[in-house]
């Protein structure tokens, strides 16, 4: 079953949002949930995350990054399937004062659902989203703002916002006593190493999202794989997102780096052919 895209735009210069007709995946979407996309007949299967579920479409942020989301973003007008929703919601209810933050395309989309569903549960809601410059910013309307109660917009060179990385805002914010209960968060895996290292010195619940390379996306192929507290498990159905005081971070970042090379090769290929 084919679903039309009713809805593509730049975001920045590396990333786009897409919306699509998916009414069966957006009636039962969570936070936390992601869906495989695939764009055409036998094509890969592509892990994302979504940014908003509503009157059955859903909407993602997708990077320009290889060869089939460049296809993508030139030439296709609709998804050959969009199958999910996939791995485990994060558990919804009322923890308090509660940090959602990202720094990276996923991680943004990631930002507005988790909010929007904090909220509504009756938390406090605290949102950072780091972009490198004031050029790379999201437009307005599809930041996590409107869905949280406070905002943090930061950009590492100063130029939007508040200057610098959410690391270092909410280390200040830490280390000057201010309460939080709960972190979520998404997006660059060193910066989210770093983030567990941190708040781990806190005793903060932190969960985080491990975006790893995924084939089937359920559970029968093992790619995914990601220990935590010793122990294997998948992101495609375990998770996304873990507790990143016990992850095995050194195995989690060589994961990622399998294909960079082939994926290379792919890309190169689209171009020649005009395509990408």
């Amino acid at each position: 079953m084919a679903h039309k895209i009713t809805r593509k735009m730049d975001l920045n210069s590396e990333d786009f949002y897409v919306e699509v007709e998916a009414p069966l995946v957006a009636e039962r979407f969570r936070a936390g949930n992601f869906v495989v996309l695939i764009t055409v007949p036998h094509g890969e299967r592509i892990p994302m995350s979504i940014m908003k579920a509503e009157d059955g479409k859903i909407s993602m942020f997708i990077k320009k990054l290889g060869k089939t989301s460049w296809e993508l973003y030139k030439s296709l007008d609709q998804f050959e399937h969009v199958i999910g929703p996939m791995g485990k919601p994060i558990d919804v209810k009322k923890y308090g004062r509660v940090v959602v933050a990202s720094d990276l395309v996923c991680g943004h989309a990631e930002n507005y659902a988790l909010c929007k569903a904090l909220k509504e549960a009756g938390n406090y809601v605290i949102s950072f989203q780091t972009f490198p410059t004031a050029e790379e910013v999201y437009p307005e309307e599809v930041l996590a703002r409107p869905v949280c109660d406070e905002y943090h917009l930061t950009t590492e060179d100063g130029s939007k916002g508040e200057e610098g990385h959410y690391l270092d805002i909410l280390e200040e914010m830490l280390e000057s006593g201010e309460k939080i209960d709960i972190i979520f968060a998404g997006g660059s895996l060193p910066n989210l190493k770093e983030l567990g290292d941190l708040t781990k010195d806190y005793n903060i619940p932190t969960i985080v999202t491990v975006r790893q390379i995924m084939v089937d996306a359920s559970g029968m192929c093992g790619a995914c794989r990601v220990f935590v507290d010793g122990e294997m498990q998948l992101a495609c159905i375990d998770g996304p997102m873990f507790d990143a005081h016990k992850i095995d971070w050194d195995a989690a970042l060589r994961r990622p780096m399998m294909y960079v090379e082939q994926e290379k090769i792919a890309y190169e290929r689209c171009k020649k052919l005009g395509r990408c």
